[in-house]
C-alpha cells in the first residue's frame, strides 16, 4: 500500500465515509423511530435523541457531517449521546444554503450517483470466516440485511477472509458490538461483528485465514457472526463470492 501523503489523506477520507455508512445502516437496521422520539432541532442547536447518527442529524438539519463533525470537535466513528447539543449552521447560513438550493434545483436537475456494479465473483479469493448455519441472508431492501448472520458457539474461532491490514477494532457502532474491520486493497474491506473477543490491533497487516477473534453476541441478541464485503463502500451478496462451505478457494 502507498505510503504517500495523498493517498494516506485519500484513505482516511474513504475509511471516514465507510463509517457514516456504518452508522446509516446500523440506525436503519432498527425499530423504526417515530417523530416523538427524533431530536430537536432551534436552528443553531440539535439535541440528540434515541436512534440519531451524525448522518442522520446532517440530512435533517442541512449541514454537512464533515462540517457537524468541525462544529462539535468530533473524530471517527463520530460517536453521539442521548441528550447531547449539537452545534449545527447558524439560520441565516441554513437559510441561504436553502435558497441556494432551491435555485440549483430550478435550473438544472441533479446529477444521479454514480452507480457500482458488483465485481464479478472469483476476482478475489474468499474464505469462510467461521463454519455454521446461515441464520440471515443478505437482503438490498431499505433497511435489510447487508452482510450475512452466520450462528455458532460461544469462543468460535473467527478467522480473516482474506489477507490485508486492520483498519478498525472498537464497539462505537451501535449494534455491531465488538467489530473488526479488514482494508484488503483499495477497493474491498470485510467487517466481522458481534465478537466476544478481538484477537488482532489497528494497522496489523493479517493473512488469509489467521485467527483473529472469538464468536459472541456483543451488541444483539443471539451468538452469531454478521460478516461483510464491501466493494467500494457498497455491501456485497457475500454468500456470492465465498465459495461452499467447508471448502477452500479455488482460485
Amino acid at each position: 500500500m502507498s505510503t504517500d501523503w495523498s493517498s494516506a489523506l485519500l484513505n482516511k477520507k474513504a475509511l471516514c465515509l465507510l463509517f457514516c455508512l456504518f452508522l446509516a445502516a446500523c440506525s436503519s437496521n432498527k425499530a423504526g423511530v417515530s417523530n416523538a422520539t427524533k431530536g430537536s432541532y432551534s436552528g443553531s442547536t440539535y439535541t440528540v435523541k434515541r436512534g440519531d447518527t451524525l448522518y442522520r442529524i446532517s440530512r435533517m438539519t442541512g449541514s454537512s457531517v464533515g462540517e457537524l463533525a468541525r462544529l462539535n470537535g468530533l473524530s471517527p466513528p463520530y460517536t453521539i449521546e442521548v441528550g447531547q447539543r449539537l452545534r449545527v449552521k447558524s439560520s441565516a447560513s441554513a437559510g441561504a444554503s436553502r435558497t441556494a438550493s432551491r435555485s440549483t434545483t430550478a435550473s438544472r436537475r441533479p446529477a444521479a450517483l454514480p452507480k457500482v456494479d458488483a465485481p464479478p465473483p472469483g476476482q478475489r479469493c474468499w474464505r469462510w470466516p467461521t463454519s455454521g448455519k446461515v441464520v440471515l441472508g443478505y437482503s438490498t431492501a431499505d433497511g435489510g440485511n447487508k452482510g450475512i448472520d452466520i450462528a455458532g458457539q460461544r469462543g468460535q474461532p473467527i478467522y480473516a477472509s482474506a489477507a490485508g491490514r486492520v483498519v478498525y477494532v472498537g464497539n462505537q457502532l451501535r449494534g455491531y458490538g465488538n467489530l473488526i474491520m479488514i482494508k484488503h486493497t483499495e477497493d474491498y474491506i470485510t467487517a466481522y461483528a458481534h465478537n466476544d473477543t478481538t484477537l488482532v490491533n489497528n494497522g496489523q497487516q493479517v493473512k488469509a485465514g489467521q485467527k483473529i477473534a472469538t464468536m459472541g453476541s456483543t451488541g444483539t441478541d443471539s451468538v452469531k457472526l454478521h460478516f461483510q464485503i464491501r466493494y467500494r463502500a457498497t455491501a456485497l451478496d457475500p454468500q456470492r463470492y465465498l465459495p461452499p462451505q467447508g471448502r477452500s478457494p479455488s482460485c
